[in-house]
């Protein structure tokens, strides 16, 4: 990963009238090991058959999307999901601003032309996130926290923006 974000180091919970509860992220990183390990070996096989579907559907690349994402404190980490788009779909990206639904740094499009016939499936259903246990296995996210943005969204953000890589992202927002 050939990212490089500095993050600022007087932000912390301490300056913003929070502090670390050790107690609390001891049982936060248990609950989130368990519960992504028990996920991992029964969704196994469903896995598998995603994969295959996914390669059948569009054979031209890996079934799964690697994303480098910015985690807690700054720290870059490849984030993991089914893929739902074409090959080069990151390339179409600039061609495609125009039709941009969203203000700000995100890219939002109702009828994407880059999605994949599964990929409608698997986006509606949030079965292209379900990869994402890895991470939170590996302690990269958490099950739940904010979604974990791209560089080019991070060096967007405000100060007040940037209060969100104050904790690890999540795989379910709060609010879900």
């Amino acid at each position: 990963m050939n990212s490089v974000f500095q993050y600022p180091s007087d932000l912390t919970l301490t300056s913003i009238g929070s502090k670390e509860k050790p107690f609390y992220s001891f049982i936060k990183r248990t609950f989130d090991i368990l519960v992504s390990l028990l996920a991992l070996v029964f969704l196994f096989i469903p896995f598998v058959i995603i994969a295959l579907i996914i390669f059948i559907d569009d054979p031209k690349g890996s079934p799964f999307y690697v994303s480098e994402r910015i985690g807690k404190r700054g720290k870059p980490f490849k984030m993991y999901k089914f893929r739902s788009m074409i090959i080069g779909a990151e390339d179409m990206l600039d061609s495609l601003m125009k039709d941009n639904e969203k203000d700000g740094p995100a890219f939002k499009m109702h009828n994407d032309p880059r999605v994949t016939k599964i990929g409608h499936f698997i986006r509606k259903t949030s079965i292209d996130e379900l990869p994402q246990l890895i991470n939170v296995l590996l302690g990269d996210m958490s099950l739940v926290g904010p979604r974990p943005p791209i560089m080019k969204e991070v060096v967007q953000y405000s100060r007040e923006d940037l209060k969100r890589l104050l904790v690890k992202p999540g795989l379910t927002c709060i609010w879900q």
